[in-house]
């Protein structure tokens, strides 16, 4: 059976600002699945240390799922620390920007210049479209496992 692990993303958390709900979400959700869950751990908002988390979690593991740090600000890093574990580079994605600005569009607003940055994933990830907030998710994977970029768990997922 393949063994998972959750990183969660942000220093927030890190230094015990808010509480990680999204780990039992996610641990839970895996359990139902049937995979095991190895490892949960947590890092703050830097690219270096993510990407050496990520690294670390595919010496161990076949499935990484990391949650946080998809918004579209510089203190959002996880999908250039993704790239970064991948040596890849982020690529822009036009259909992204398009979900993006629908997202916006549904909530009656406006996207700004920098939610742009929602719409990079790294090089050769698949994208997930995010069904009730604005961050797309994706996807890395290789022959053997995969690392899975959810944005924060959102409330309104339970009932969708």
């Amino acid at each position: 059976m393949a063994k998972a692990e959750i990183l969660t993303i942000g220093t927030e958390i890190l230094l015990g600002e808010i509480v990680d709900t999204n780990s039992r979400h996610i641990a839970r959700a895996l359990r139902d699945a049937g995979i095991d869950l190895f490892w949960t751990s947590t890092v703050g908002d830097n690219p270096e240390r993510i990407a050496e988390a990520i690294r670390a979690g595919l010496d161990r593991s076949e499935i990484i799922i990391t949650t946080g740090g998809l918004g579209p600000t510089v203190d959002d890093p996880t999908r250039e620390a993704v790239a970064m574990a991948f040596g890849v580079k982020t690529v822009f994605k036009e259909e992204l920007w398009q979900q993006v600005i629908d997202r916006f569009t549904r909530f009656g607003r406006t996207p700004t210049e920098n939610n742009k940055r929602q719409a990079y994933i790294p090089e050769g990830a698949s994208a997930i479209e995010n069904p009730v907030g604005t961050a797309p998710a994706f996807m890395m994977e290789t022959d053997t496992q995969v690392v899975i970029s959810l944005p924060g768990v959102p409330v309104r997922w339970k009932t969708c």
